[in-house]
């Protein structure tokens, strides 16, 4: 079946056509045979990924939001009875009540709000996404900087870069290359209860509501001066530090002497 290129654009859809990268995200999404994970995929589009995953899975949800792409699928999958395509947006997917993991080659224009579905989804495990290698290194801190959504979610989930796959894997090429985003829910979380994840999400929404970009300047705003100086110590701070350059673990260290 030929791949719909113009339809392929308006879908944001970059096909993957190198095995080896295809087996290595299902590697990586499913390590461990001996326990197959059931697996929801992302944008199977015409099953490069799909096969590897099928044989490391207990069970497969093959996600596919192209009606061109369904017949295909299906046909080349008639003989996995655990393996499900299913015709439509995996956006408006209902996460299962068991724990799951999620695969795929999202397109780029909805990465997202691929990203924000994994995180809300109580069952997930984790995940492994292609997505453009910007996004992935901006999420994950590979540029000496990190964004509120990942410094907010980090008691509970851990952001890796992986691995990173040039463009000209893919039919049609994109522009730029991808990135290989594992995002895997915590055993422990960082901070326990209620109480502790919402002062954990007031002091990092406060940080980053941007008082000339200085975290020192716009934790200031709520807090005594003197208890953000001693705070900033005990985190090994500069007083003059972007709210952008703080790791993750300095946020913790922050958050355990600012709510002491």
């Amino acid at each position: 079946m030929a791949r719909p290129t113009q339809r392929a654009r308006t879908l944001s859809q970059n096909f993957l056509a190198d095995r080896a990268t295809a087996e290595h995200v299902a590697r990586l999404a499913a390590p461990d045979r001996r326990h197959p994970p059931l697996l929801l995929e992302v944008g199977a589009g015409d099953g490069a990924l799909t096969e590897p995953l099928a044989r490391r899975s207990r069970e497969l949800h093959a996600y596919e939001i192209d009606p061109r792409l369904v017949p295909g699928l299906r046909a080349r999958f008639a003989r996995s009875p655990h393996v499900h395509v299913v015709a439509g947006d995996f956006l408006t997917a209902r996460p299962p009540r068991t724990p799951f993991s999620v695969a795929g080659n999202v397109p780029f224009s909805r990465t997202a709000d691929i990203v924000d579905w994994c995180l809300t989804a109580p069952g997930l495990t984790d995940a492994t996404l292609l997505t453009q290698l910007e996004y992935a290194r901006k999420r994950t801190g590979d540029y000496g900087r990190w964004t509120l959504l990942t410094v907010l979610t980090w008691p509970h989930h851990d952001w890796r870069l992986v691995g990173r796959v040039g463009r000209r894997r893919f039919r049609p090429a994109p522009r730029v290359d991808a990135g290989i985003l594992r995002i895997q829910r915590r055993h422990a979380p960082l901070l326990a209860g209620a109480a502790a994840r919402r002062t954990w999400a007031d002091l990092v929404e406060l940080g980053f509501s941007g008082v000339g970009g200085s975290l020192h300047a716009s934790l200031r705003r709520a807090r005594p001066r003197r208890r953000v100086d001693a705070a900033f110590r005990a985190a090994r701070l500069d007083p003059g530090v972007l709210v952008g350059e703080v790791a993750p673990d300095r946020w913790l260290r922050l958050h355990e002497e600012l709510t002491a």
